[in-house]
């Protein structure tokens, strides 16, 4: 009897130790299922900390706020379609493949004024996701470009003011000048006046001689010479050549030096009109210096490139003429333009001797030429001495031009030249000087300078010179 309440005993033990297992399994089980049962709980706030800022759920999101994106100093995904402000660091994740982007991080990197003036502006905006919404912002922008429009609305009538002031109106101007009946005339129309002013009996001296001076002007130009030959003009100042006030037969061969520069038709119908005997007789005769300057200046414009009117000018004792100015007192300074002419012409026959080109026109002037015997003429004047001479001026420039006149006559004037113990006498006095100039010119730094080229060409004198005695 004993034996079996011992056995019921320790049965009802075993029970209640099952009991009490069930009833912790049970407990345990609730626990796993329900998060008040756990023994741990994580609290939402301390999940704030951790992240260092509220996380916003993608789902409570306006969908107009995901058009703007918002930046921290955390890297974030920027989604499609968002406008990243300026001023942000923006990278490429390579793990995930998206763009994601923050602000700048003053303590490690250093930004550039422009992103702190931007960042400033953004800041005083103090635009969050709470404060506007991307509607919001679209209507201040709107607020923003109406009023920019407005102030440079504004601006553009201000300055538009300023220039009315200003300025006049093109309709009013044009009203006036047609009211004052203003007129543009061309060249034709003012040579026209001109012309008929210097023609007129009812003309005073002084207006004849402003119509020259103005013509003057005009007839330098080739088309216009041309015309003022259609015109009658020419004609009428080549007789003013044989006016009895030098101040208009002045003025008449300035004009008709002018005219003739390099136009072969109005050179041409000049000496038909008798010029170059009236030129010939200005300089041949006692004139002021004045009105033989431009004699001569009108004569060296008819004879260059004008073979015939060379031909005529030695048929008519020309070189005579100009050799008798070095005869005349107070005449000096047309002696190197004298020079200079002749080294012209003889030049000129030369490069056209010399020159390959073949046609028949060319042919033509080569025979022209051809009947103009200068040099010989030159020679048998005495101008080899005559020319020679002029190195005792002390000009430089002077001196220059009768170099090269002696050496391109050199060959001609040869015999003349060696037996000429003053010119031998010259050139070595200009070497002396000139090789102290060009001294003193080399140490300055200028080693090809001018006064090293006239020491060239003496030397070069001197020794062809020489050369004609071996």
């Amino acid at each position: 009897m004993s034996h079996c309440i011992g056995l019921l005993s320790i049965a009802s033990k075993l029970n209640l130790l099952v009991l009490l297992l069930s009833a912790v399994c049970f407990c345990s089980c609730l626990s796993d299922r329900i998060p008040e049962f756990a023994l741990t709980k994580t609290e939402e706030s301390d999940l704030k900390e951790d992240n260092g800022k509220e996380s916003v759920a993608e789902d409570d999101l306006d969908p107009e706020d995901l058009e703007v994106f918002y930046p921290t100093y955390q890297w974030q995904t920027v989604r499609p379609g968002q406008a990243v402000p300026a001023g942000l660091h923006v990278r490429l994740n390579l793990q995930t493949g998206e763009r994601e982007a923050r602000l700048p991080d003053n303590k490690n990197e250093k930004s550039d004024m422009k992103d702190q003036k931007k960042r400033k502006r953004l800041d005083e905006m103090h635009i969050n996701s709470n404060s506007y919404t991307s509607q919001e912002l679209k209507e201040a922008l709107a607020k923003m470009k109406g009023k920019e429009k407005t102030e440079n609305t504004m601006e553009q009538k201000a300055n538009l003011e300023d220039v009315r002031q200003r300025f006049r109106p093109i309709e009013e101007l044009k009203k006036e000048f047609e009211e004052l009946n203003m007129k543009i005339e061309t060249d034709f129309e003012v040579m026209v006046k001109l012309i008929n002013k210097f023609n007129s009996s009812t003309s005073t001296l002084d207006e004849k001689v402003a119509a020259l001076y103005d013509l003057e002007y005009y007839v330098h130009q080739v088309d216009n010479a041309k015309d003022f030959l259609s015109l009658g003009g020419l004609q009428l100042v080549i007789n003013g050549l044989n006016s009895t006030e030098p101040v208009l037969k002045e003025h008449a061969a300035f004009v008709l030096g002018a005219a003739l520069s390099s136009n072969p038709k109005v050179q041409v119908e000049a000496i038909e009109g008798g010029a170059l005997q009236k030129l010939l007789v200005i300089l041949a005769t006692e004139q002021p210096l004045a009105v033989k300057k431009k004699a001569l200046f009108a004569l060296s414009s008819m004879l260059r490139h004008f073979p015939y009117a060379q031909l005529q000018f030695l048929k008519l004792g020309g070189l005579q003429v100009l050799r008798n100015l070095f005869k005349e007192k107070g005449m000096e300074t047309l002696y190197i333009r004298v020079v200079t002419l002749l080294y012209d012409l003889i030049v000129e026959k030369m490069l056209l001797e010399d020159s390959e080109n073949k046609e028949d026109q060319m042919e033509e002037k080569v025979q022209q030429y051809k009947q103009v015997n200068l040099v010989p003429a030159v020679v048998e004047q005495g101008w080899c001495v005559i020319i020679s001479n002029l190195l005792a001026l002390p000009e430089h420039d002077t001196r220059e031009k009768v170099l090269k006149t002696v050496r391109i006559l050199m060959a001609a004037c040869r015999d003349g030249y060696q037996g000429d113990y003053a010119l031998s006498t010259m050139l070595s006095m200009l070497r002396t000087e000139y090789e102290e100039l060009a001294a003193e010119e080399q140490r300055e730094g200028d080693k090809d300078g001018y006064f090293k080229e006239l020491l060239s060409s003496i030397n070069t004198i001197i020794q062809e010179l020489r050369s004609g005695y071996l």
